[in-house]
């Protein structure tokens, strides 16, 4: 079995900067993270705090050439993806291992687009509570790293991450369904994200309002709709399973579109709302609750921009 010693980590939101803190600690110099050179300066001379700890990670331009990785993990946003795949492409060669934590459904299929990489992952962050300001992370649970082989194998890929896992303490879970697995997700972010990224509510607002969660769950069936057509098995039961996770989180965390909508950034709304608006068109499923939070979100970024 292969063993992991080499990770480039692209990405230092909140959910890159809680995982990579662990890589750090553990693998130091042999632990990459690759960031334009105007970036790195800012890092460099603020530092990370991660839960009020300085974090100084050990940053590579995208135009630095070096050896490939075993391991390449992608934690931007989806829009920042395209960049991301021409920023680590001296770090992926044919057996390097890919993760994507991004959120949505479709990154996996443009990184092998891009790269005809065999090695490609399917995985995701769950659970996770992470908040960035500035230059500062908040947490109260990194959550968990799901992955899997989309024929859902145990293979040589799939038991060296969990080797790398173990070693700097990430918590994960191989799943055995992972389409299943990715889906769910998905449904959660189409839900939680959207949501409150409309009502600029943190978690809190969700535990204790059911009017509010009431909302979440509508446009989580609209993906249940959409998952009994294309046959990736979602159900009633998989929106049920959320109620007691959101319970966990903390009370004042917020989701990564809340926190974009509160920075002024574009938000992932195309990859949620607009994914499912389009698979509803796709395949004759009626979306008119995330048609409306389609609009309202991108009323709100175009109110930003107007604001700015």
């Amino acid at each position: 079995m292969k063993e992991i010693k080499k990770v480039t980590l692209v990405g230092l939101g909140a959910i890159g900067t809680a995982y990579g803190s662990l890589l750090h600690d553990s693998l130091n110099e042999s632990f990459q993270v690759v960031a334009s050179e105007e970036r790195i300066k800012r890092y460099e001379t603020k530092g990370i705090l991660i839960n009020n700890e300085p974090y100084h990670f050990n940053y590579i331009t995208p135009e630095a050439k070096t050896g490939p990785a075993d391991l390449v993990i992608f934690a931007v946003k989806n829009d920042e993806l395209p960049q991301a795949i021409k920023d680590v492409r001296h770090h992926i060669g044919s057996d390097t291992i890919i993760l994507s934590l991004l959120n949505g459904i479709s990154s996996e299929e443009e990184i092998y687009a891009a790269y005809r990489n065999e090695h490609i992952l399917y995985s995701m962050s769950v659970e996770i509570d992470a908040v960035r300001t500035n230059n500062e992370v908040h947490f109260t649970t990194r959550g968990r790293i799901e992955y899997g082989e989309l024929d859902n194998t145990l293979s040589n890929d799939v038991l060296a991450v969990k080797k790398l896992f173990e070693k700097v303490g990430i918590d994960y879970e191989i799943s055995s369904n992972i389409t299943h697995t990715m889906w769910w997700k998905f449904m959660i972010n189409v839900g939680i994200n959207q949501t409150s990224a409309v009502l600029k509510a943190p978690y809190g607002i969700f535990q204790t309002m059911p009017i509010a969660y009431e909302w979440v769950e509508s446009a989580m069936r609209e993906v249940v709709a959409l998952s009994e057509k294309i046959g990736t098995g979602l159900t009633e039961q998989d929106i049920k399973k959320f109620w007691p996770i959101i319970n966990k989180l903390s009370p004042k965390g917020k989701t990564s579109m809340l926190q974009d909508v509160e920075a002024g950034r574009k938000t992932e709304v195309e990859y949620f709302a607009g994914k499912v608006c389009e698979l509803g068109e796709k395949y004759k499923v009626p979306t008119p609750i995330n048609e409306q939070l389609y609009r309202m979100i991108t009323i709100i970024e175009e109110m930003t921009k107007i604001n700015k």
